[in-house]
């Protein structure tokens, strides 16, 4: 079976960090368990352990700090044959602790891997829930006023019916890594292990010191007795089994018809106060209106005012299962800064993929069919060619017409600007006519 880790993202992480030890376990427990990346799942969220989902290449999930449980809680339900693996650090712990122990009361097939190194590395060493007392961090006295949290005794108490905990240096991590993925509940990893690039400074750790904070600490092996029960998912589904839906959702009616069968992915590549996301979103409830199955993804800095601005918008006469764009059918290159960020996507067009090309906006070169704009020369500014452009792409895919995209404005553009946008679908058609 070969490695689940990401070719083009090789892992990087401090040097002697022990979440690389971590994250190559874990790839060894993958493949003694001979699993396919499209079956894998791993959610994490901030901090150096969040970089996990880079690594691997299969399904990912990254979200807010402490809340990546509840991400993984819902994939599970929502895909119940899917191995969901979740991977925090000790900060996430301490930040999400509430999630933590729900998930332990409602046993969900997830496993969880606790990268704790004892601080909040990423953010400047200071103490965590897991710091001990003696320890010297970036907060000061702090940590000498709170006990740390023992992870193992805390998930045990609260009903977690598989918990370990090992050091990163253990020889048998990546078969308890194994044994609690393949564990029928909600199973807990505590992986001690160190930060060189915060924590170690101040408090030196060799892999034998590590080993012995472990033992001194207490090992746990897997299977609490006292809290193994049937799985949430399972006991769930029993139960909605033997009784009749609340809510039979039918979907949505059609208000038109749209052209298309199978999937169409469009990227709108802008900057930042051009409309991008809302052209996004007008032409996503157009689809929405026309029947069709619809995901958007939006990308842009936290600096909302300057940098890029990306909108992804997929449509599909069937049910989405993967909302990913990996080969656009239609790119709308508006500005500088959305061409650039998407750098690597330009080599997976086709002689098919249509390209929207503002003239002063360069792109690198590819093989769609390209369809330069004049929006200047038109008499539209930048803050407008977004909306603009929808008028192009519903003439050039033939998916809408006009007086859908018209229509769904009116339904969804603030009264202030229907007008505008009404003008600018117009006048946009009228680009893309002979």
């Amino acid at each position: 079976m070969p490695s689940l880790l990401n070719p083009s993202r090789p892992p990087v992480f401090c040097p002697g960090c022990s979440h690389e030890r971590s994250l190559h376990a874990l790839d060894k427990a993958l493949q003694q368990l001979l699993l396919e990346p499209q079956d894998v799942i791993i959610v994490s969220d901030i901090g150096c352990s969040g970089l996990f989902d880079v690594f691997f290449a299969t399904h990912a999930f990254h979200g807010l700090h402490g809340r990546a449980l509840t991400y993984a809680a819902g994939l599970k339900l929502a895909r119940p044959h899917a191995t969901v693996v979740v991977v925090m650090g000790d900060g996430g712990v301490g930040i999400g602790g509430a999630h933590l122990l729900a998930a332990c009361r409602r046993n969900l097939d997830l496993t969880l891997l606790i990268l704790n190194n004892f601080n909040f590395g990423m953010t400047g060493g200071q103490y965590s829930c897991t710091t001990p007392r003696e320890a010297r961090v970036g907060s000061g006295f702090l940590n000498t006023l709170e006990p740390p949290l023992d992870v193992c005794r805390t998930v045990a108490a609260a009903g977690a019916p598989f918990v370990v905990r090992r050091s990163v240096y253990s020889p048998d991590l990546s078969e308890k890594f194994a044994e609690a993925i393949t564990y029928g509940g909600f199973a807990v990893v505590d992986v001690w292990g160190g930060c060189p690039g915060r924590y170690m400074k101040a408090n030196p750790l060799t892999p034998k010191d590590v080993d012995a904070l472990v033992e001194k600490a207490g090992l746990w092996n897997g299977p609490v007795a006292e809290n193994e029960r049937p799985e949430y998912g399972a006991a769930y589904a029993s139960h909605v089994g033997a009784s009749s839906p609340a809510w039979d959702w039918k979907g949505t009616e059609a208000r038109f018809r749209a052209s298309l069968s199978g999937r169409y992915g469009t990227v709108f590549l802008g900057a930042a106060g051009e409309r991008v996301l809302s052209a996004g979103h007008l032409w996503a409830m157009t689809a929405v209106r026309a029947g069709l199955h619809v995901t958007q993804k939006n990308d842009y800095n936290i600096t909302v005012m300057r940098g890029p601005s990306l909108a992804e918008v997929l449509l599909s006469s069937e049910p989405i299962d993967y909302p990913g764009i990996e080969q656009p059918d239609a790119v709308v290159a508006l500005a500088r800064e959305g061409v650039e960020r998407m750098a690597q996507g330009w080599a997976e067009l086709t002689p098919q993929s249509l390209v929207i090309q503002a003239v002063d906006v360069p792109v690198p070169d590819h093989r769609g069919r390209a369809v330069q704009v004049d929006f200047k020369k038109a008499g539209i500014g930048r803050k407008d060619r977004a909306v603009a452009s929808l008028g192009i792409l519903a003439r050039l895919s033939g998916i809408f017409r006009i007086e859908d995209l018209v229509e769904t404005a009116a339904f969804t553009v603030p009264p202030s600007q229907r007008d505008t946008t009404v003008q600018l679908l117009h006048k946009g058609a009228d680009l893309a006519s002979p």
